[in-house]
C-alpha cells in the first residue's frame, strides 16, 4: 500500500484486528470509537485523527508523538493503556482501553451523593496515578473530570486518567511554556506565561477536589479574561453553608494545592502524605454537593481549550 506515511513502524491491518463500533466521542481534531478485538471479543476504543489535520502542522505532528510516546511509557492501574497503534492511509488510529463506566462528575451525578470519605479513596487513586506520572517526568496539562474516566460500571469500579493530548515529558529546567489547557483548572503560571512543570497538575487537582467537596469550582466567571484574573490572584472562599460539613483537613490539603506560588505549592507527593488521606474522615452524604453538581450549568465550565483561545499548540 503506497501512501505518505508520518510513522514508519506502525501497521495498517486495523480492520483484521478491530470491528469498528459506534462512536463514543469526538473533538477538534480527532473523534473516538468503540470497536471490538475479533480474537478475544474485548471492547477497546480507537481514536482516530485525521491525517489531513495534521500532515502539514508542525505543532499537531509533535502533539501527535508526544501523545504516542508518553502512552506507550505508562503503565499504572489508573492510567489508561494504549495498545496498538495504525496508520491507514487518511487516518491514525491509536487503540486503548475501553472505560465503559463514563466520565467522573456523569457517574457521579448519576449515582448520587457521596461522602467525604468517598472522595478522600477516589482521590487517592488519582494522586497516586499523577505521581507515577511525575515521578517519570510526564506532566498531563489537562486534569479535568471529563478526562477521568471509570473503568466499568460497576459501584467499585477504579478510575483511569485519560486524553494525553496535552501531555508534555519534561526535560531539565527548561520546562514548559505553552499556554494550554482547560481554563476553569488551569494553574496560574501557565497564564501569565512563565516556564512551569508539573505542578501545575497539583492545582488542577486542587481545583477538582475543592469541586467534588461542594459542586462549584473555586474560581467561576462567565467572562474569561475575569476569570483568568481570579486563577492569578488565587483568591477564593469556603463559603458557608456549602462548606461547613467538610473537614478542616480537606481545606488544608486545598490551601496547599490552590497556591500561586509553584515553590510553595504541594507536590504530589506532599499530597499524598497529608493526614486528609489516613485519618477517619465523615461519612455523611455530601448532599449539597450533589445538588450543585447537579443543578449548576457544567457545560458552561468546560469552556473552549486554551488551546483553542490562544491558537497555540505545542
Amino acid at each position: 500500500m503506497s501512501f505518505t506515511r508520518l510513522l514508519p513502524k506502525c501497521p495498517t491491518n486495523l480492520t483484521s484486528k478491530y470491528e469498528l463500533l459506534e462512536t463514543i466521542g469526538e473533538g477538534q481534531f480527532a473523534k473516538v470509537k468503540k470497536a471490538r478485538n475479533k480474537i478475544t471479543g474485548k471492547l477497546v476504543a480507537v481514536k482516530i485523527l485525521d491525517k489531513t489535520q495534521i500532515v502539514n502542522n508542525v505543532h499537531e505532528m509533535k502533539s501527535l508523538y508526544s501523545e504516542i510516546t508518553i502512552l506507550m511509557k505508562l503503565r499504572h492501574p489508573h492510567i489508561i493503556r494504549i495498545s496498538d497503534v495504525f496508520e491507514l492511509s487518511d487516518r491514525i488510529c491509536i487503540v486503548m482501553e475501553y472505560a465503559e463506566g463514563g466520565e467522573l462528575f456523569d457517574r457521579i451525578v448519576e449515582v448520587g451523593a457521596y461522602s467525604e470519605r468517598d472522595t478522600s479513596l477516589l482521590l487517592r487513586s488519582l494522586f497516586t496515578a499523577i505521581k507515577y506520572m511525575h515521578d517519570r517526568g510526564v506532566a498531563h496539562r489537562d486534569l479535568k473530570p471529563e478526562n477521568i474516566l471509570y473503568e466499568s460500571n460497576s459501584p467499585n469500579s477504579s478510575i483511569k486518567v485519560s486524553d494525553f493530548g496535552l501531555s508534555r515529558i519534561v526535560t531539565g529546567k527548561a520546562g514548559m511554556q505553552t499556554i494550554c489547557g482547560t481554563p476553569t483548572y488551569v494553574a496560574p503560571e501557565v497564564l501569565s506565561g512563565e516556564n512551569y512543570d508539573q505542578l501545575v497538575d497539583c492545582w488542577s487537582l486542587g481545583v477538582l477536589m475543592y469541586i467534588l467537596l461542594c459542586g462549584f469550582p473555586p474560581f467561576y466567571d462567565d467572562n474569561e479574561a475575569i476569570l483568568f484574573d481570579k486563577i492569578k490572584t488565587g483568591k477564593f472562599r469556603f463559603p458557608s453553608p456549602y462548606w461547613d460539613g467538610v473537614s478542616n483537613a480537606a481545606k488544608d490539603l486545598i490551601s496547599h494545592l490552590l497556591v500561586v506560588d509553584p515553590a510553595k505549592r504541594y507536590t504530589v507527593t506532599q499530597a499524598l502524605s497529608h493526614p486528609w488521606f489516613s485519618v477517619a474522615l465523615p461519612t455523611h452524604k455530601l448532599s449539597s454537593a450533589h445538588e450543585q453538581l447537579v443543578k449548576r450549568p457544567r457545560s458552561r465550565w468546560r469552556v473552549a481549550g486554551l488551546v483553542t483561545l490562544f491558537g497555540i499548540r505545542t
